[in-house]
């Protein structure tokens, strides 16, 4: 990835800043495009994951569909092309504004996460003399099995629709003129590698399918969210996701009735891989139990090290590879003691203006950035 004609442009640029491989991006979104259309799926991209507006623009090229978590996210959405009966909004929290918003542009459905919404979009519906077509996100109380961070899907967690409050939706529902129920929505976590876990969620959606069709609604779409996880630790031998084995999954055990549709909301796995975040040393110290890399970046330019403890691949992409290695903590500039990109690092000797790569990236970086210790927003490269 990193060639010396990319170096060599690298060494001209301040740094840091975020590296987009578009190739590589344009590569993902086929092989996930190709995967689902075998079934019939729809895929709509999860907008928190990324908006730089490059990447945005090759998502939307391709056909996809956006899934966002707020109305500045449906907004931008719109601005970029994404045809607003491809809009779906989610989010635990909606303002009025927000769903206002949203109403007037007539976008495809909104993703109920309580019994309270149900009937605030119903008012705001009516106010406007609109339908506004509804899922329901029901809570499934299926374990990721990932950080407690980033788990969605438990009766602990503040997202979705518990079960026993599904009574309640139906009533809501059938006393609702201005809401149309078009499907039940899911999303248990992010990160998920153990394909198992996705059978787990077929095997509730089902049951919870049945109950609304018993209850006398008609679905239209289930939507089964997102959370399909990448590899971290080797960016290089799994740059593409194998989406061909996680639609597979659904396509096995996810029951479907004749003409109901079956939408997914990724992100992290079409874009996680075409992003690395280029940085340069500015210090190296040495100690008798510990050696630091100080580099240009830190939590304000990637929060996941310091908010999840996330791993992040690092390379030295100007040392010599083929000498002895060095262990480092590799921390920013920031004012903080969580400020760490990763810890006991293994890298070649290292030394005051080397370039620095944190790999898998484009997912949950760029978006994060702050302005903390008043620092300057975090810039974009890339590469065709």
């Amino acid at each position: 990835m990193f060639d010396n004609n990319t170096l060599a442009r690298f060494q001209d640029l301040e740094t840091p800043f975020y590296y987009y491989d578009l190739a590589l991006l344009g590569e993902t979104l086929q092989s996930c495009k190709s995967a689902a259309d075998k079934y019939g799926f729809h895929v709509h991209y999860a907008f928190k994951a990324n908006f730089n507006e490059r990447v945005l623009q090759a998502i939307q090229a391709v056909g996809f569909g956006a899934d966002c978590v707020s109305g500045n996210e449906v907004k931008k959405a719109i601005e970029i092309g994404f045809a607003p009966e491809k809009v779906v909004f989610a989010g635990v929290g909606k303002s009025d504004r927000e769903i206002i918003q949203a109403l007037d542009n007539d976008i495809y459905c909104f993703n109920v996460e309580s019994v309270q919404e149900l009937g605030v979009i119903n008012g705001l519906a009516a106010e406007r003399g609109k339908i506004a077509r509804v899922a329901i996100r029901i809570n499934p109380n299926v374990d990721a099995h990932t950080h407690h961070y980033i788990t969605t899907g438990l009766e602990e967690n503040k997202f979705g629709v518990n079960q026993w409050e599904l009574k309640a939706c139906a009533e809501e529902l059938r006393r609702s003129a201005n809401l149309k129920l078009i499907g039940i929505h899911f999303h248990i976590g992010s990160q998920i590698t153990n394909l198992e876990i996705f059978r787990s969620l077929c095997v509730r959606a089902n049951e919870l399918s049945q109950w609304f069709e018993d209850h006398g609604f008609q679905l239209q779409i289930l939507n089964v969210g997102g959370g399909f996880g990448v590899n971290y630790q080797d960016p290089e031998g799994s740059a593409v996701n194998d989406f061909a084995s996680y639609f597979e999954v659904f396509d096995k055990f996810l029951e479907r009735k004749p003409g109901q549709e079956v939408h997914f909301e990724l992100g992290r796995a079409l874009v996680a891989q075409s992003g690395n975040l280029i940085s340069r040393v500015l210090y190296v110290k040495n100690g008798l139990k510990k050696n630091f890399l100080i580099l240009d970046a830190g939590m304000t330019e990637l929060m996941r090290p310091a908010l999840y403890q996330a791993y992040h691949k690092i390379e030295n992409i100007s040392a010599d590879a083929s000498g002895d290695l060095v262990k480092y903590d590799v921390v920013g500039p920031i004012c903080e003691s969580t400020d760490w990109l990763g810890k006991e690092v293994e890298l070649p000797l290292s030394k005051r203006g080397d370039l620095i790569a944190i790999r898998t990236a484009g997912a949950y970086g760029e978006v994060m950035a702050s302005g903390y210790n008043l620092r300057d927003i975090v810039g974009s490269e890339y590469s065709e």
